[in-house]
């Protein structure tokens, strides 16, 4: 993400007017120093926030018609009930030929509850970004699958019982729960070197995406 971010921001106009839309704690804002920066978010979640800029509910976000150059609009499309009204609004906000970059989770554990509606596959995001008035002119996953390995590994290790009640109880259960815990410092060992080697190259010949990625141009 940090990545796709950097080499969007720098194909944007300086002073380029840009929202963050769902910006949470806004830690990318560094990535746009040259352009104006402002933020919207509806501030519900039980989670750390940045100052935002306008704070409402993004289908309906207080500003004027075509007031953006571009939209960062990252690991949030999962969390809104109606998905197809902000977008939208997002064709309302953005000048003629503003773009979009975008991200959201396909494998990914429930979170932010209760506030997690949807997965998307490839298919959903091109139909639903279609509708709403957008050109993808770049979509593909984010990480490699050996990222989306390492993910889930850490996930599988966080998440197996920790008392022998949990396997059953007894004997047995003592025994398991020392099997597993071995296991998991297997598994955190495996998830890091997944995690290596999907930052030195996206693996996307098989398996899934943890998240797909897309630039979206007005038309």
């Amino acid at each position: 993400m940090d990545r796709e971010l950097t080499e969007f921001a720098a194909t944007l106009a300086d002073n380029a007017l840009v929202l963050d839309a769902g910006a949470g704690s806004q830690k990318y804002s560094g990535k746009f120093l040259r352009q104006r920066y402002e933020a919207a978010d509806f501030e519900k979640v039980d989670k750390p926030y940045a100052k935002s800029t306008y704070v409402c509910d993004l289908r309906a976000i207080p500003v004027e018609d075509q007031r953006f150059d571009a939209i960062i609009f990252t690991q949030v499309m999962e969390h809104l009930p109606e998905p197809q009204m902000v977008l939208a609004e997002f064709n309302r906000i953005l000048k003629p030929g503003g773009r979009i970059f975008f991200s959201a989770p396909l494998c990914f554990e429930e979170h932010e509850k209760p506030y997690d509606f949807y997965r998307y596959t490839q298919f959903a995001l091109r139909y639903l970004f279609d509708k709403a008035g957008f050109e993808v002119t770049d979509l593909r996953w984010l990480e490699g699958f050996m990222g989306t390995a390492a993910h889930l590994l850490r996930y599988l290790g966080k998440c197996f019982p920790r008392t022998p009640a949990g396997y059953g109880g007894g004997v047995t259960g003592a025994a398991l729960l020392i099997i597993f815990q071995f296991i998991a410092l297997q598994i955190r060992l495996v998830s890091s070197l997944a995690r290596l080697a999907d930052i030195r190259h996206r693996y996307t010949c098989r398996g899934m995406p943890l998240n797909y990625m897309a630039v979206l141009v007005k038309r």
